[in-house]
């Protein structure tokens, strides 16, 4: 899902490419909050990360918060900002309560006269514009004669609004531009970002050592950063007897046999890792819903933002193919292709690729993303790979959202690409899965009429009401499934029906060489069925804040399905059970961990 801009109001702003749309810098040519076509706020991918940036993006979110708050502990609006910047980590309070004493005289004059609501607020700040011609796009109820009068009444002359602008638009300068000596720096984080690669990787071989940045929490850890040859899915060099070169943790000579670990433990046992070509559903897009829910906002709320930030709001370690770790941080657990990969056999730990990016449709993914996957066809060992992208290639945020989805003739066409890039890097004995694009019409059906977390103090924000906001900002995840509109909600699906017959039809007439490739249904409404048939709620499967991608229960289920539909492709079992991953516990206990 991208820090700042996969924010409550978004997860991609209408088709802009997925690398010019996630930068951490001020840009006044867009503004969320009031009007299409006037986002002053496009947040761009910096080595520095001004949280009040991000903060701006959802300016009638977060003021709207700040009120709420405010209600909650008896005090303004303004008292409520400073709250709300209290909640946040140390290092980012300055800069927010910068903004808060700025914003300040503004906010009460509109309280004074009676003008303010949430959205008046943004107009009245000028983070945000009608356009002529433009509706005016609010998420509270109008008040008076409309936004861009009642804005009017605080800033009466053009002087006056361009001095608020100006006095915004200095809150965020961007550091890049600001200080040269930082220029150097700020390309090269933008490089390796944009190239889905992790940020801190000295030996080049698209592995970390570090968690997020895209590091561990994406693919499996590094245990030697400044040695290329060593990396998670590795064929053992000289059978690890001086080093573990695949980073599994098993390395060394048994005393007694005078043969390796590795050749004990591991040969023969049909090593095999997970390779995930997705979006951002893949990746496990996550937004805390106590961060939009004002009853549920306090200190140590926002502890986790900066690597939340850094991993783009994506949690893959938590995801249906390549999630390795229970977190008290969310309410289910976790389960997934690697974890039950790992299970099988101990020798495939760490040996794992999430390359789920926030946005990414069939163009993208033959275009850029795919080329960050890291397998070599002699030296690593086979690698199930599951190509996986079930929403984007219909979903946009365009009025005429019909006409920017992918074709099934582009659909088929960048599937094939994809197929023979991986015909050049997968080792023989791989497996390529391409599952079908999911059928939103479950999102509105499910969530339309149910309160939003934004809405929790007073019950009076729904899904619906949420979802109609973005539509006139034009910035929403899904126009097509996130409407009221009924016929637009099938026409979509049926889009999304026909380009998962383009890559069914492509997996049954591809030939490859080095790999099987196989097609497999994703049906959520399979999985939300029997969860409602067991008592929960349809609700449970979706995730709150963004009202789009799944949740961690769905992965949870998911990844369960998942397994059970390899089963079926699978009658012998896509990986054996290794009878010697007993020994390997005892021998080298969590192997090392991730």
């Amino acid at each position: 899902m991208s820090p700042g801009e996969q924010t409550l109001l978004s997860h991609r702003y209408m088709d802009i490419p997925y690398h010019r749309r996630i930068h951490f810098k001020f840009d006044y040519q867009y503004a969320p909050g009031c009007g299409p076509a006037s986002l002053h706020f496009l947040l761009e991918r910096n080595a520095t990360v001004y949280p009040m940036k991000v903060i701006l993006e959802g300016c009638t979110i977060i003021v709207s918060l700040a009120e709420q708050i405010g209600e909650i502990n008896n005090e303004t609006v303004v008292q409520g900002f400073q709250r709300l910047c209290n909640y946040l980590p140390a290092s980012y309070q300055p800069p927010c309560k910068t903004f808060v004493a700025s914003v300040e005289p503004t906010i009460q004059q509109l309280i004074d006269e009676k003008f303010f609501t949430p959205d008046v607020a943004c107009q009245a700040l000028t983070l945000c514009t009608v356009d002529p011609g433009q509706p005016e796009c609010h998420l509270y109820p109008l008040v008076n004669k409309g936004l861009a009068w009642s804005a009017s009444q605080i800033l009466p002359t053009r002087a006056a609004r361009e001095k608020q602008y100006h006095k915004m638009r200095k809150l965020g300068s961007d550091i890049c531009d600001g200080f040269p000596i930082l220029k150097g720096i700020c390309q090269f984080v933008y490089q390796r970002l944009d190239d889905h690669e992790p940020l801190v990787d000295a030996d080049g071989d698209r592995f970390s050592i570090i968690e997020t940045l895209r590091g561990t929490h994406f693919r499996g850890r590094d245990c030697d950063d400044v040695d290329s040859s060593v990396h998670p899915g590795k064929r053992a060099i000289d059978g690890d007897r001086h080093r573990d070169s695949n980073c599994n943790g098993i390395y060394g000579v048994d005393p007694k046999t005078g043969k390796t670990y590795e050749e004990l433990l591991c040969d023969g046992t049909g090593q095999l890792g997970v390779i995930l070509l997705g979006d951002s559903a893949g990746a496990h897009f996550h937004i805390p819903e106590n961060w939009v829910s004002a009853p549920d906002i306090s200190l140590g709320a926002f502890e986790i933002l900066p690597d939340v930030l850094a991993d783009e709001f994506d949690w893959p370690h938590l995801s249906s193919m390549t999630g390795y770790i229970n977190s008290s941080l969310v309410k289910w657990p976790t389960d997934s292709a690697y974890y039950r990969m790992w299970q099988m056999n101990h020798c495939n730990h760490r040996d794992y690729q999430n390359l789920g990016v926030n946005g990414a449709r069939s163009s993208s993914m033959n275009g850029t993303i795919q080329y960050s996957m890291s397998r070599d066809q002699k030296m690593d060992h086979p690698a199930l790979v599951i190509y996986s992208l079930i929403g984007n290639d219909v979903c946009n945020g365009h009025p005429d959202t019909i006409a920017h989805m992918t074709t099934p003739e582009e659909m088929r066409a960048n599937f094939h690409s994809t197929l023979k890039f991986l015909d050049t890097k997968l080792p023989k004995g791989s497996h390529v899965i391409a599952t079908s694009m999911a059928d939103g019409r479950i999102l509105y059906d499910t969530l339309h009429d149910k309160i939003h977390p934004l809405g929790n103090w007073r019950q009076d924000v729904t899904y619906s009401d949420l979802y109609e906001f973005l539509n006139c900002l034009q910035i929403s995840p899904c126009m097509g499934w996130m409407s009221s509109n009924e016929t637009l909600r099938n026409l979509t699906s049926q889009r999304a029906a026909n380009l998962s017959r383009a890559l069914e039809m492509e997996v049954g007439a591809y030939k490859s060489t080095n790999f099987d490739l196989h097609y497999e249904v994703f049906d959520i409404t399979e999985v939300l069925k029997k969860w409602v048939k067991e008592g929960g709620h349809a609700k449970d499967l979706i995730e709150p804040v963004d009202g789009f991608h799944p949740s961690q229960l769905a992965n949870f289920l998911s990844a369960k399905k998942f397994w059970e539909d390899l089963d079926k492709t699978f009658p012998n079992g896509i990986v054996k059970m290794n009878p010697h991953n007993n020994q390997i516990r005892e021998l080298f206990g969590n192997q090392g961990g991730y």
